[in-house]
């Protein structure tokens, strides 16, 4: 999908809940999905990570600080309360996550960079990609920033959903990893759940139906991040 922050139309499988991914992730026993590992990635349903720890944390460090600093661009430019409020979530949450994720890192004496070295292609033109998302929202204020930041958000979490599922069927994760990765199968599905909600207010709030609303899309690749840290609908998600 291009990415777009003007005149585009919001499919209207966000509003319907057709994407099942974070549907899969809540799933107590979700179903099989074939994992493979090719130059060092692993391979989930289409979403790819690194199979070395460092480097897959390295993702989720991204991912979460990428979140924080959409968010606290959220704080500034919307004056939406229900956006704000989101934002406000995802400060706390991510930052809490991202603590996680660095106590670990230090405990396996890795250093953790800010920006990952891309693995491939596919990962090199997704975080470009980030970054112009980021700096088309910095020129966003009210309305038109609420619509991008919040499909944005939508795609983000779809992909950090799927990233983190990728790991938890591929790394064979133990200990404190493999309860970070548990937690965060349980977190992302909320989150995109609660941007999904935030989403439909912003239509209705335009007189908008199902069908789908006037204002941006961002298309998150590879990373999943502004995310997403870690790229489905449970009913809704």
């Amino acid at each position: 999908m291009k990415r777009t922050l003007h005149g585009v139309t919001l499919a209207a499988v966000l509003f319907t809940g057709g994407i099942s991914l974070a549907q899969n992730a809540t799933s107590a026993n979700p179903p099989p999905g074939k994992t493979t590992t090719a130059k060092g990635m692993l391979d989930f349903k289409g979403f790819e990570v690194p199979a070395e720890p460092k480097a897959f944390l390295e993702r989720l460090h991204y991912i979460n600080q990428s979140e924080i600093k959409q968010a606290k661009l959220a704080q500034q430019n919307s004056q939406n309360p229900d956006v704000k409020s989101y934002a406000d979530m995802m400060i706390k949450s991510h930052t809490d996550a991202d603590k996680k994720v660095t106590d670990y890192a230090k405990t396996q004496n890795m250093k953790l960079t800010e920006m990952p070295t891309p693995a491939n292609d596919t990962e090199k033109k997704a975080m470009a990609a980030d970054k112009a998302d980021m700096e088309k929202l910095q020129a966003l204020k009210g309305a038109p920033f609420d619509s991008a930041y919040m499909a944005g958000q939508v795609a983000a979490h779809d992909a950090a959903i799927g990233k983190v599922m990728a790991a938890q069927h591929g790394m064979n994760a133990t200990g404190e990893l493999a309860t970070m990765l548990t937690t965060l199968t349980k977190e992302l599905p909320q989150h995109r759940d609660m941007a999904y909600q935030t989403l439909g207010k912003l239509s209705e709030a335009m007189g908008v139906g199902g069908g789908g609303m006037q204002g941006g899309t961002m298309d998150h690749g590879s990373m999943g991040g502004s995310t997403g840290t870690t790229g489905g609908a449970t009913k809704t998600k």
